[in-house]
């Protein structure tokens, strides 16, 4: 993958996922020239960047990034102007079954009269179909997947009741139950409690273990740095793409959030 913007540029950083080898398999998802507008501003501009199978992807950037208007447009609920997106091999609309979003908790209509259980047995609808009931197969991924987030005994419960962090780990079981190839997550650790971050960072890697490609957006840094295998710097346009231990570096965060308060605190954490 090549970089845009001058030789020093932080986005000389960009280069192919996964272990380095440009003979590597196709990835998962890759994203070319992507060009998206929110009525008339433009948030993302000539976003290039990929992904590979078995990896998770941090993605970082100041307030205003384009962070969360990237991942509706690549879950298909935004437009975009221009670019390509390929998930799997297939288009957007082609490959809605392969993709799961957790969006930020704050967009979720948390009261609707839905238990646990049927919240999650949603991921089973494309492949149970419209007005059928769930088979032994759709009832056992459900319940795998409730087990996986430690979730079984809540499985009676109304959503509404949950915690922010079990509310999330919900979502999660939703993705595992349909089986997804990647799943992308808009700020899924913020305000949760410590059992759900421990028990949601073990779900997630026994996900990138099993082949899936993971997309996680985070403002702490710290953890975008211990879980991830890559890292995606986004400004309305790639800062820098490639492995983590290479992206997170000063120079890169200078440049990525241009603020001295924000590049102090990145400093403090590595020290």
């Amino acid at each position: 993958m090549t970089a845009k913007g001058d030789a020093n540029s932080s986005a000389d950083i960009v280069k192919t996922s996964g272990n380095g080898d440009s003979s590597a398999a196709e990835p998962s998802l890759l994203v070319e020239d992507l060009v998206v507008d929110r009525g008339e501003v433009q948030v993302l501009n000539g976003v290039t960047f990929s992904a590979q199978s078995g990896h998770i992807m941090g993605v970082i950037g100041p307030n205003g990034a384009g962070k969360s208007t990237l991942f509706n447009t690549l879950t298909g609920l935004l437009p975009a102007r221009e670019g390509r997106v390929l998930i799997c091999g297939k288009s957007i609309q082609d490959s809605q079954g392969s993709v799961a979003f957790v969006p930020q908790r704050q967009n979720i209509n948390w009261d609707l009269p839905m238990t646990v259980w049927d919240m999650v047995m949603l991921g089973r609808t494309r492949r149970i179909g419209w007005f059928r009931r769930p088979g032994r197969a759709d009832r056992e991924a459900v319940e795998d997947a409730l087990n996986q987030v430690w979730m079984w005994d809540r499985r009676n419960s109304l959503i509404s009741e949950l915690s922010g962090g079990q509310q999330q780990r919900i979502f999660i079981a939703r993705a595992l139950a349909q089986g997804v190839d990647v799943l992308i997550l808009d700020e899924a650790f913020r305000g949760v409690d410590f059992t759900s971050q421990e028990v949601m960072t073990l779900v997630l890697q026994e996900m990138r273990d099993a082949g899936k490609t993971i997309l996680l957006a985070s403002h702490n840094i710290s953890y975008i740095r211990k879980l991830t295998d890559e890292c995606l710097c986004l400004n309305r346009s790639v800062v820098a793409c490639g492995p983590t231990a290479e992206v997170l570096v000063p120079d890169v965060m200078e440049e990525l959030y241009r603020s001295v308060d924000i590049y102090r605190a990145y400093e403090s954490e590595q020290n």
